[in-house]
């Protein structure tokens, strides 16, 4: 690894941002944290205010992206940071996007697609959905919490969910290893599980009865729209119906192959997270 440099962490607050902030100040690296809350992080950084942006930008060669959420349409306000990214000298990004999101799909796929054309090094992670959607502030957490129930339209479909932490392992070694990974990575735990088998694992994890309760993809939509824009809402929810349909069914060795350890399986992060008062 490379300690040249220093790393700008779009999102430094978020699950990912701070893992991958800390990761990185831990192994001896410079980093220029940055978010929307100014008081919680040393920069200042708001996708939708430009004049934050270049403060942002000095003296930074490397990027960690991650989108700004509930957008549809993020590349608007990303490709021209990162148009003038790398006309400020940034030489690698590393771009936080969505295994059920493909190159040129939609929302964070469009940033995916162009991302070669801006940086000679870069890298896409596409993580699976978080374990920690069921253990920290996520809808589903504050459900498990409130209600004791896991709301989804993923009927039996199977998601090889994978922890924040070995994310952020792999976006230390995609940000720093000499040799930039250049191409989508695609990150998963060790273990497909339907939503069956997460509330299964939370009542014993928790000792508190937790139940799936399996909606239809209009009902999720309507429910999904009461917090988001509709667009957002219709693109939650459809890839809830995608996983019922078998997209998310699957595993891969990133994490081991990248980190040189296998990835964490969701007990054991479950438990994590209990001892740990989340």
């Amino acid at each position: 690894m490379t300690t040249t440099g220093t790393t700008l962490v779009t999102g430094a607050t978020g699950t990912t941002g701070s893992r991958t902030a800390a990761r990185l100040v831990a192994a001896g690296h410079r980093v220029r944290a940055a978010g929307r809350r100014g008081a919680a992080v040393p920069v200042r950084f708001d996708w939708y205010d430009p004049a934050t942006h270049g403060t942002a930008l000095d003296g930074v060669d490397r990027l960690y992206l991650v989108p700004p959420v509930g957008d549809a349409d993020p590349a608007a306000v990303m490709l021209p940071f990162l148009r003038q990214a790398g006309a400020a000298g940034v030489r690698r990004a590393v771009l936080l996007s969505s295994s059920a999101i493909a190159e040129g799909g939609p929302a964070a796929g469009v940033v995916h697609r162009a991302l070669p054309g801006l940086f000679d090094q870069w890298a896409v992670l596409r993580p699976s959905w978080f374990m920690q959607n069921f253990t920290g502030t996520h809808a589903h957490a504050d459900s498990i919490r409130e209600s004791g129930t896991l709301l989804t339209a993923t009927g039996n479909g199977r998601v090889g969910f994978v922890d924040a932490d070995d994310i952020a392992a792999v976006a230390v070694r995609a940000l720093t290893d000499d040799r930039s990974p250049d191409t989508d990575l695609v990150l998963t735990g060790p273990e497909a599980l339907s939503h069956d088998d997460i509330a299964a694992i939370m009542t014993e994890v928790t000792g508190r009865p937790v139940t799936h309760r399996q909606l239809s993809y209009e009902a999720l939509r309507e429910r999904l729209a009461a917090y988001a824009p509709p667009e957002f809402a219709a693109l939650l929810a459809g890839l809830d119906r995608a996983i019922a349909e078998g997209a998310e069914d699957r595993t891969t060795d990133t994490v081991l192959r990248v980190t040189g350890r296998p990835p964490h399986g969701f007990r054991e992060v479950a438990e994590r997270e209990r001892a740990a008062g989340r």
